[in-house]
């Protein structure tokens, strides 16, 4: 009897301890529960906050899609944009079904998507077709996303650049056609112009003046040649001659013909080119248009008593050719904007250096043209490298 006393005091003390614990236990989860309510509600206002925020966006086009690119996330830009309701998008339209089946070249939504999922984001022009049929030219931001499920997915914002773009390839079509027309009578102009001073019998003083006029003529001609080509490159119209391209001699040609001018100017120019070679593949009179354009600006932009140095230089998987100047220097609020069209430094402004701006923008579209780049190095009154960097 007191063995079975003693184990019906056990069992009570065991039957104390499990309803203590069950009422800890319904603690916490009243604990848990009231917790998750908070945080449940904490999710919806979010929710609701991210909701209002994208459905303000009007003028840009917001889509979300899952991993398989159908459409989530629908506000009214897009319905604005490409003419649907979110009703009739949501679950039920992927985004490649507003693409131009050729502009995706048979890759789905992996082509607009892959450079996004290497780099994090892509930025580029697609065409979007509305409801209607008509096409929007369309700069379309992609950045990878979480869906509404915690899986994958893909948000693009759409910028409708439709007028932009048509206004942009009206001022290209201007300008390719004022080049035109003012470089065939540039052509007469000089022609004669050349015929005139071969006549041994012309005076001294008319010498010197139809020197000047030719000088002008032909300093306009190369304007209206760096218009026609900066036209060709936005139009997609740039096509380079390949072949190998000797850059030590590329380099010394350009030193060569940049000579006469330094003297002019006051400044000493040197080519540090050590022997022949490096060669790259690339077009060898665009090449050495880049490089032209870098001698000349560098020895333009150097004050009298200046230098200029020329270098190349080889690495395993590029070559660079440097051009370095004592000249005026490019001031750190400039140097993001340089190398494009019509676009100087404030530097060179003030120093009263003529000029348009078009120089570094030929040379920046050649060197990408060659799958190299031009970087642009300085400080305000101590001089500028520019580096023109290309694919061995």
């Amino acid at each position: 009897m007191t063995g079975t006393g003693a184990e019906l005091a056990a069992l009570r003390a065991q039957v104390a301890e499990l309803q203590a614990e069950r009422a800890t236990l319904a603690e916490l989860v009243a604990d848990r529960g009231e917790e998750l309510a908070v945080a449940a509600r904490m999710l919806r206002a979010r929710a609701a906050t991210m909701t209002s925020v994208v459905d303000a966006i009007t003028e840009q086009s917001v889509v979300g899609t899952d991993r398989h690119g159908v459409v989530r996330v629908w506000n009214p830009g897009a319905e604005r944009l490409l003419g649907l309701p979110r009703a009739d998008v949501v679950r039920r339209r992927r985004i490649t079904d507003f693409h131009l089946p050729e502009e995706l070249g048979g890759r789905g939504l992996d082509a607009l998507v892959a450079a996004a999922a290497e780099h994090g984001s892509d930025v580029r022009d697609w065409t979007y077709v509305a409801a209607g049929g008509s096409r929007r030219t369309v700069s379309v931001a992609v950045t990878p996303r979480a869906d509404d499920e915690g899986g994958a997915g893909w948000t693009f914002v759409g910028t409708d650049m439709t007028e932009v773009r048509a206004a942009e390839r009206l001022k290209d079509q201007f300008v390719a056609l004022v080049g035109h027309e003012l470089r065939t009578p540039l052509s007469a102009v000089l022609g004669w112009l050349e015929v005139v001073l071969d006549d041994p019998a012309l005076d001294a003083g008319h010498r010197r003046a139809l020197d000047t006029v030719t000088r002008n003529a032909a300093r306009l001609e190369r304007l209206v040649g760096d218009l026609l080509f900066t036209a060709q490159v936005e139009a997609g119209r740039f096509v380079l001659t390949p072949g190998e391209v000797d850059l030590g001699g590329l380099v010394s040609a350009a030193e060569e013909s940049a000579r006469v001018a330094a003297a002019a100017a006051g400044v000493t120019l040197e080519a540090h080119v050590p022997g022949p070679g490096p060669v790259v593949p690339g077009d060898a009179v665009r090449l050495a248009q880049a490089v032209d354009n870098l001698v000349s600006n560098a020895v333009k932009f150097t004050p009298r008593g200046g230098r200029v140095e020329l270098a190349v230089e080889a690495a395993d998987a590029t070559v660079c050719v440097h051009v370095r100047d004592t000249g005026v220097g490019i001031p750190a609020a400039d140097r993001p904007r340089l190398g494009e069209r019509f676009v100087r430094a404030a530097s060179a402004v003030r120093a009263g250096v003529p000029g348009v701006g078009l120089g570094l923008s030929i040379t920046r579209a050649i060197a990408t043209a060659h799958g190299g780049r031009l970087e642009l190095a300085g400080v305000e009154g101590c001089g500028t490298t520019a580096t023109l960097v290309l694919p061995r």
